[in-house]
């Protein structure tokens, strides 16, 4: 995967501190920011590998910071996976048009955000991945048809190892050439050279090309300082080739060049600082290696092949002369849409219509005597070559045989739709009749691919979805719906949409729906889970038209249970915050009567007092003002107990609520103990 941050774009802290526990205990890098101008600043900074974007924000919001990205050539292909906590469809619909390659509902899961980014990384990764091996397998084509042309073979060469080396970021690419017999070898070209030319080397001072000439596999070599195959020949260098020292190169890789299992010689490739010779390089190498040794085998056999234009000649006379025979045929084939050729039992063509040189971007005589897989497959494809042949001689003639061409007039790539045909076996010909069906085959393989997308856009969903025919079977269940109801698609599909809801609720929702002219959302109801047990969930339905005429209904089904539990938790929040403000209150009210009633029993403790010193003492007056003072005494202390208990002594609840702790402020007065105030004399 990319090696870049997780960039976080959230103005809520809140968020971003939650977003960014979740991406850290998945163990992935990140870098938070709080705006969209900060966003845009960041992604040319630290060059993200993915932006978690929330869409409202103050400007510029989510939706203008997606449209700047999409804009930018390299944030183009940027993966954007947005935040929201709006429940509408509109809302993520319109993320998508601006840009947005998946979208999280807030309130989150971390498995989910976190399964979401993964998924956006891996996509991308398979992008680069497949984008890399695109532009790998340009090279191959263009290097194997410098190697298939006729021009200069030595410059070609050259030009190959030169490209190699482009591509691959190698210090030095060369072509080493061996005889059957004898122990030297020939450079015949180096990327650091290109006046190099067959340049003899011992091979003895080469063990490294030695053995893959030997094994005919490949060979790696990561370290060559270190590396044992080179002990033989650190101490002594003379009979290498000049500045080749094995030292002087940290890494390198041998490919063997094989021609029917024949080693003809190797490519070298090394690299002076250390360098991974991975699977990628290899198998580019391979390839070019096996390219190559046709090429060379052609050089070779060119000569034969010469020797062989007077039998062609001879054929050609004999091919002409049984066209002439099928002239009289020639006035239908003319006025075919059809591309027609006429080709004899070993593939040479004796006839071609108008429509077939048009398709083909051949002349007439360009056609005449060629071998119809020269014309169709570029002399290659000798499998189905072999493959017609033998159909040929059973009396076997393939009927809509799909073949991939490319066109001679203006290279374009084509697929034509092939059939063959034995009418013309009095002149031991074979009737080919083609047409191109490369739209056809275009249209059908991107409703294929859109079909993929949507089916892996549906089963992405987070919501269950799930479709039924008119009388009322499952035909549609997807993974979320597994995972709400409990059972596997397999089992559901078919079944009567009535088994997944309360006995009733199924007819509702179509009379619902109907009443609602096709379509009904945020309705908050019940299904039953695969236990039986009732499942609430927000469902949204519709009908399914063909032609204005219903074909069958879709229902999407969002489980509400977590946000029930949030709910109900907030409720019970709610509740304990209330309580706790009511018994602020209420202690509040009780220190204010303490301070109140302080005053008054006061003035009756000092009357009572005086009372007694007036009377005489044991007389019942005496005895009454006793009672009155020991009774408001008491009542006194029960004021300065309350007074102590209401010091506002408090303790947080929620955030800056308080509430007063009563238990801890009698505990304290308890263990103070300080002496009652003595009544106002």
């Amino acid at each position: 995967m990319s090696a870049g941050p997780v960039l976080v774009v959230d103005d809520d802290t809140v968020s971003r501190h939650v977003l960014g526990q979740a991406l850290a205990a998945a163990k992935l890098d990140y870098v938070s920011v709080g705006s969209g101008a900060e966003a845009l600043a960041q992604i040319e900074k630290v060059h993200p590998s993915i932006v978690l974007l929330d869409l409202v924000m103050p400007p510029p919001d989510g939706y203008q910071v997606l449209r700047i990205l999409r804009a930018r050539a390299e944030t183009r292909d940027l993966p954007v996976v947005v935040l929201t906590a709006i429940d509408a469809d509109d809302e993520v619909a319109k993320a998508f048009e601006a840009g947005a390659d998946d979208f999280v509902r807030k309130p989150f899961k971390p498995v989910e955000l976190v399964a979401r980014v993964r998924g956006q990384l891996r996509l991308r990764t398979a992008m680069e991945t497949l984008a890399q091996k695109e532009r790998d397998a340009q090279v191959v084509l263009e290097l194997t048809q410098a190697l298939a042309s006729n021009l200069d073979f030595r410059g070609i060469l050259f030009t190959v190892v030169q490209r190699i080396a482009e591509v691959g970021h190698i210090d030095r690419v060369s072509i080493v050439l061996v005889r059957e017999t004898g122990n030297v070898g020939y450079v015949v070209a180096a990327s650091d050279d290109e006046q190099l030319r067959d340049l003899p080397i011992d091979l003895g001072k080469y063990p490294e090309i030695q053995q893959v000439l030997t094994s005919g596999a490949p060979l790696i070599i990561p370290d060559a300082t270190k590396h044992p195959l080179f002990d033989i020949v650190r101490a002594d260098q003379a009979g290498r080739e000049k500045g080749d020292n094995p030292i002087a190169f940290s890494s390198m890789c041998v490919l063997p060049i094989l021609y029917e299992k024949k080693p003809l010689g190797v490519i070298f490739l090394r690299a002076r600082a250390a360098y991974g010779f991975g699977e990628r390089e290899v198998d580019l190498c391979r390839t070019i290696s096996g390219a190559m040794a046709i090429a060379l085998r052609n050089a070779r056999v060119l000569q034969s092949l010469r020797d062989q234009t007077q039998q062609v000649t001879v054929a050609r006379f004999e091919a002409e002369r049984r066209l002439r025979s099928l002239q009289r045929y020639a006035d239908f084939f003319e006025s075919s849409a059809d591309g027609i050729v006429v080709i004899d039992a070993e593939g040479h063509l004796l006839f071609s219509n108008p429509t077939a040189r048009k398709i083909t971007g051949y002349e007439e005589e360009e056609l005449r005597g060629r071998r119809l897989l020269d014309v169709f497959f570029n002399g290659g494809d000798g499998d189905l070559g072999t493959l017609l042949k033998e159909s040929f001689a059973r009396g076997e003639y393939p009927q809509g045989m799909d073949v991939r061409v490319e066109r001679k007039r203006d290279g374009a790539k084509l697929v034509l739709s092939m059939n063959f045909s034995s009418v013309l076996r009095e002149e031991g010909a074979i009737l080919c009749t083609f047409r191109d069906v490369t739209q056809e085959r275009a249209v059908e393989a991107e409703l294929l691919k859109t079909k993929d997308f949507l089916q892996r856009v549906i089963d992405s969903s987070v919501d269950a979805i799930i479709s039924a025919d008119m009388e009322g079977r499952v035909v549609f269940f997807n993974r979320a719906a597994e995972r709400i109801y409990r059972r596997e698609a397999k089992d559901v599909v078919g079944l009567d949409v009535r088994e997944l809801y309360p006995k009733g609720t199924a007819e509702r929702h179509m009379r619902l729906i109907r009443d609602g002219k096709g379509r009904v959302e945020g309705l908050r109801t019940e299904i039953l889970d695969g236990s039986g047990a009732a499942v609430p969930v927000s469902f949204a339905g519709a009908l399914i038209y063909d032609r204005d005429v219903p074909v069958g209904s879709v229902g999407i089904f969002t489980d509400l249970r977590e946000k029930m539990r949030m709910e109900q938790s907030l409720k019970q929040a709610q509740d304990q915050l209330i309580d706790q403000e009511r018994q602020a209150v209420i202690a509040e009210l009780a220190g204010a009567a303490a301070h109140e009633l302080n005053q008054p029993l006061t003035s009756v403790l000092n009357y009572a007092t005086l009372l007694r010193r007036l009377l005489t003492e044991g007389s019942q007056g005496e005895r009454a003002a006793a009672v009155i003072e020991q009774e408001t005494e008491r009542m006194a202390e029960i004021v300065r107990k309350i007074g102590k208990i209401t010091k506002y002594e408090t303790k947080t609840y929620v955030g800056k609520q308080k509430i007063l702790d009563l238990d801890k402020a009698s505990e304290e007065s308890t263990k103070t103990s300080e002496p009652a105030p003595e009544p106002n004399t």
